[in-house]
């Protein structure tokens, strides 16, 4: 692990916000070609995204705050927690508000365009998740397994609080892994040209299976809050995920179907 890409004593560089950085730019320049391809305004939907982006950040550190609410107990904590990268959930509830309020107000639709910006949002996740490698956040539980890492950066318990010199499961590749192949297929998926809302829905879906089963070997998890701990609060959100994604993909094929069951101006003719 390198929580610190560069250290001269004096500055510090964070390895997480290098990656998270460009995971960031090179999600939102690619929405915005993607955007522009499928004829929205491209300008628009990237100047959307960075503001997404921005409340999705807020988002996540007040789920951090929700989960962990020790952070406000002294200044050190709360210095500790400016410095955190937050919970994803947070972050893309907040995304989800604010892009339904700057699209209202950009006048341009919602589906289409949270479509073009699936892709990026796993390929941003991706690089966010080499960068909680590179930190030790969001560890996993003891692994026996010959993949088990072992963390041993001091740094990284103090953050974090990641146990130092036992083999853990690298939760954080396992999550990596799974956005960048989502990212993959969700692009191929964009390409297809499918109904509205498609892409969005397979998002949902694929990250929510994966994120809940991830979920059973994460180091950090907060068992409290569901069905008296049998849950953690993520695994219920990926499940809340997993039902929209079901429900917004049903409704796009009935839709589709509906639309295609429609007689033409042609066939409204009489013939006779």
């Amino acid at each position: 692990m390198l929580p610190r890409l560069i250290d001269l004593g004096f500055i510090a560089i964070p390895t997480y916000g290098v990656l998270l950085v460009t995971g960031i730019a090179l999600g939102i320049f690619l929405a915005g070609k993607r955007a522009a391809s499928a004829g929205l305004p491209g300008e628009k939907v990237a100047d959307l995204a960075f503001w997404v982006v921005l409340w999705g950040l807020v988002g996540a550190k007040v789920l951090l705050l929700v989960t962990e609410p020790s952070y406000l107990t002294s200044l050190t904590n709360l210095w500790w927690l400016l410095r955190s990268g937050g919970v994803f959930y947070g972050g893309f509830i907040g995304a989800v508000i604010a892009a339904f309020v700057l699209l209202h107000r950009y006048h341009i639709p919602f589906l289409r365009t949270a479509d073009a910006l699936a892709p990026s949002l796993a390929l941003g996740h991706f690089f966010g998740r080499l960068g909680c490698f590179a930190a030790g956040c969001c560890y996993g539980t003891i692994c026996p397994e010959p993949w088990g890492v072992t963390f041993t950066h001091p740094l990284a318990h103090s953050i974090s609080g990641t146990p130092l010199g036992v083999p853990l499961h690298p939760t954080q590749l396992y999550e990596a892994a799974l956005n960048l192949a989502n990212y993959g297929f969700l692009a191929w998926l964009y390409r297809r040209q499918p109904r509205a809302g498609t892409v969005l829905a397979a998002y949902l879906m694929v990250y929510g299976v994966g994120r809940f089963v991830i979920e059973y070997v994460r180091g950090d998890a907060d068992r409290g809050f569901v069905f008296g701990g049998m849950l953690s609060t993520s695994q219920a959100i990926a499940i809340a995920m997993v039902v929209v994604g079901a429900v917004l993909l049903a409704w796009s094929r009935r839709k589709k179907e509906a639309d295609s069951s429609q007689p033409t101006a042609h066939s409204k003719k009489n013939p006779g």
